[in-house]
This record gives structure tokens, C-alpha cells and sequence, in this order.
């Protein structure tokens, strides 16, 4: 330990190193005794919201509970304490966990192949993206454009420009989904692919699938599907039998491991036949007697993480599909159902831009009704965490004015349900009544509301 650190560094006073003004001058009063230093803690971590202690209906990121199942698998001495560095030989277990995800993956999402590597949905995207660009590339195609509905996930765009894709908008039609006229009208010999969220940010379905499919493969094209809303499908339907050519998998929204914070994902992609050769690397294999990593993959786009990736979250997804087995399927029946009941009980509180087509997992209200009052989504979102309910996103997807996408997630229960729309509609009176009142809101929070543009420009994230 000693040689971890220059002499001259160890030597270092506080005031040396850290600015005046972060000093302090007494040690903190925490209290007289373990048991008020306990309460201390305690209180200050009740101060958050978290999925186990409130309810998130935060459309696009499935806040969905995290089964504690999943926590004690993944800390398990073996896995717990597993170097990267190890010969193969002594992580066989760990490498049949991998190998065993990518199949049952595979199947789930009707693919030839999966790659565990992208550590995040937005790195699946770029990993998609990647392989499809070195794919026409070895074809020679010429093809530099990307076609993305205007109901697509933001990070869609995004993902294409920085592989160095042109990006050109499909618009929706008046049910919801992306017009395919104008999809055709689009689809030249220029486009590389079409990246598509399905069920889309609406929570609508897009029927028309498996005809968008045929006819980008007519033209040499791909299709990608963003996996985001997986957990709607998942056990019921396979992307891969539509024809989807790449898909991410977000492991965190459909097989429940940890989302939020900034902290270690996983956005696994499965690919067609086509990409197969393509997939980055390494893959897991197995012959029969061991397990063991493949980097010989013909045209792989390369590495996307070092070592393995975050393999603790595979353990976790494992775990959870390993519980639910072939009752899997449940995931996708409670979550449409749930959002559906929801949808119900909500109906005539705020506008529903598409009131005659059905919704999946999630669906998009519009607060715009409430401008006349000068209330807006946000207001109605600040009051919600003034009645214990984080709230839901808003102002996404741009389509939509004002809009709230709500996802409830099939772990909620519909008591919850029931109680999220009994203080959605209180808000809406109140916004209609006394609208002054419910801009003052939250006033119950450890944090009232705060100057939202100031707010941003000097972020301050102690008390």
C-alpha cells in the first residue's frame, strides 16, 4: 500500500489540497448515540424517492420493482469475487451464466445471435448502427441514411449521427403509428435502415411491421428495432420472426435489474442472420464440455466493453428469468393490462391525443387543455410528488403538447392504480380552481419548487 502513493502526496495536509471554503471547520453533529446517528441515516434516506418506497409511472424506463431474489444470486462469493483476469478455467460458472443469457435471449427475441457486450441501451443502439454501417459498407452499397418515426426514443437520432448516418423523420398518422405512406415515399436506395420503437413512445403497436420489414429488405435496407418497450411483447411476441434484423435489449426495463443513477446496465443485441458476422466480440461459446470466450467472429465491429462487461447485472437478469420460466409471458399480459386499467380510470381527466386506438405497456395524455389556466405538464408533475407519486416523464414524446407518458409497470398493484388517478384528477380540479395554488406545489417535499433555469446552470446537490 505504502508504494501506491508518492511520499510527497501522503504528506499533503487537507487545506493543501481541497478549497478553503469546503472545509469545515467542527465535525459534524450527527448525535449522542447509535441510536440517533441510526435515526440520522434512516430519516435522511426516507428524504428520496425509490421504487421501493413510491411509485414511478415514469413512461419509457419501466421503473419496475427489482425482486431481492436478484440482489442476494448476484453476491454470491463466486461471482462476488470473480477477477477478469482469470484463465477460463476457473470462471466456467461465470461463463455459463453469460452463455445461458445469450440463449434464452435469443429465443425470446427470435434471433440467430446475441452479444452481451453494449453496457447500456444507448450503446446497443450504437452497436446496432455500427454493424448495419459495416454491413453496407462491405456491400459497397452506398447507403448513408437512417429513417426514425417521430415516435422513436430521443437517443435514436442521436445514435445515428455519431456512426455518421443522415437522419430522416417518418411522420405518424392520426392512429398513432408511423404513416407508411410516407415511409414509402422515404425508402429509397439511399436508406440503410429504419430504426423503429415498438410498441413506439405512444404505447401504440405498429401493426404494420412485418410489411415494413419486406419492403426495406426489397431495397437492400435493415431493420432495427429499438427494445426499450420489450417488456410489452416479451414472451409473447418474437421481433426476430417480423424480421427485425438488430434489436437492443435493456436488460434493466424488462428483466428487472437495477435503472437509474448513472450506475452499471446492460443493453445486449440480438441480430438476424444477416449480421451475424458482425456481432462485436467476444462471444460465449460452449463445446460440448466447456464454456469459453470466441473472438473469431468474421466481421465483428470489435470490443464495446473491457472484459466481460458488467456481468453482476447478468447474474441479475438470469436470475429473474430463471424465476419466472415460462411464466415470463405474465410480464408482458400484467403490463399492458395495468396500463390499460389506468388509462381507463384516467379517461376525460386530461386529453388523449389518440382516444380510439389501443395502447400497450404505456400511453400519452396531454395537460395543453390546462394552458387556458396557465398550468402545465410540469406543475401537474410537481404536485404529484407533493402526494407521494414520482412523476410521470413529460414533454416527451415532442409530438404531443404537453404531454405526460405514463407507464405503471405490471409490479404495481391497481389499488396503486386506483390511488395515482384519484390524485391526478385532484390536481386537475385544483388546476381548474385555484391554478396559483398548484403552482406553489410541492410544499411537503424535503425540496420546494426551485427556479428550473437556475436550477440547471448552478446544480447544487447538498443541503
Amino acid at each position: 500500500m505504502e508504494n501506491l502513493f508518492p511520499e510527497d502526496v501522503r504528506k499533503l495536509k487537507p487545506e493543501e489540497v481541497l478549497p478553503k471554503e469546503l472545509l469545515r471547520e467542527d465535525l459534524p453533529f450527527l448525535g449522542e448515540s447509535e441510536l440517533e446517528v441510526v435515526r440520522y441515516f434512516t430519516r435522511l434516506s426516507q428524504k428520496n424517492f425509490s421504487v421501493d418506497s413510491h411509485f414511478y409511472p415514469l413512461g419509457s424506463c419501466s421503473m419496475k420493482y427489482n425482486p431481492r431474489i436478484n440482489e442476494e444470486v448476484s453476491n454470491y462469493r463466486g461471482f462476488l469475487n470473480s477477477h477478469p483476469l482469470c484463465d477460463e478455467g476457473f470462471v466456467q460458472g461465470c461463463l455459463k451464466v453469460m452463455f445461458l443469457l445469450q440463449e434464452l435471449l435469443k429465443e425470446l427475441g427470435g434471433f440467430k445471435g446475441v452479444s452481451l457486450q453494449p453496457m447500456a441501451g444507448a450503446q446497443g443502439e450504437l452497436t446496432g448502427l455500427l454493424m448495419i454501417k459495416k454491413f453496407h459498407r462491405l456491400k459497397r452499397s452506398g447507403k448513408d441514411v437512417v429513417l426514425i418515426p417521430d415516435t422513436a426514443h430521443g437517443t435514436n437520432p442521436a445514435s445515428a449521427s455519431m456512426v455518421g448516418f443522415k437522419v430522416l423523420v417518418v411522420k405518424s398518422n392520426k392512429e398513432g403509428e408511423m404513416d407508411f405512406d410516407d415511409f414509402m415515399r422515404k425508402l429509397d436506395d439511399r436508406v440503410a435502415c429504419l430504426m423503429i420503437t415498438n410498441p413506439n413512445t405512444l404505447g401504440i403497436f405498429e401493426r404494420r411491421i412485418g410489411e415494413v420489414a419486406e419492403e426495406l429488405h426489397k431495397k437492400g435496407a435493415l431493420l432495427y428495432m429499438d427494445g426499450a418497450n420489450f417488456n410489452a411483447l416479451v414472451g409473447r411476441f418474437r421481433p426476430g420472426d417480423w424480421g427485425v434484423d438488430v434489436m437492443h435489449f435493456n436488460l434493466h426495463k424488462t428483466f428487472s435489474t437495477p435503472h437509474g443513477g448513472g450506475g452499471p446496465g446492460a443493453g445486449p443485441v440480438g441480430v438476424s442472420q444477416k449480421l451475424l458476422d458482425f456481432l462485436p466480440v467476444p462471444l460465449v461459446a460452449f463445446d460440448g464440455k466447456r464454456y469459453y470466450l470466441n473472438y473469431k467472429v468474421k466481421h465483428s465491429v470489435g470490443r464495446l466493453s473491457t472484459f466481460y462487461g458488467n456481468f453482476l447485472v447478468f447474474v441479475k437478469a438470469l436470475a429473474y428469468l430463471l424465476r419466472l420460466g415460462d411464466s415470463i409471458k405474465d410480464v408482458s399480459t400484467f403490463s399492458v393490462l395495468k396500463a390499460r386499467y389506468l388509462r381507463e380510470l384516467l379517461k376525460g381527466v386530461l386529453k388523449d391525443p389518440f382516444p380510439n386506438s389501443p395502447t400497450m405497456h404505456e400511453f400519452v395524455l396531454s395537460a395543453a387543455p390546462l394552458l387556458k389556466y396557465g398550468v402545465r405538464a410540469l406543475d401537474l408533475a410537481k404536485g404529484l410528488l407533493d402526494k407521494g407519486f414520482h412523476a410521470p416523464t413529460i414533454y416527451f414524446p415532442l409530438i404531443v403538447r404537453e404531454s405526460l407518458m405514463i407507464e405503471p409497470t405490471e409490479t404495481e398493484t391497481f389499488k396503486t392504480l386506483r390511488e395515482f388517478a384519484k390524485a391526478l384528477k385532484e390536481l386537475v380540479e385544483l388546476a381548474k380552481r385555484e391554478p396559483k395554488k398548484l403552482k406553489e406545489l410541492p410544499k411537503n417535499t424535503p425540496v420546494g419548487r426551485v427556479d428550473e433555469v437556475k436550477a440547471n446552470r448552478q446544480l447544487v446537490v447538498r443541503d
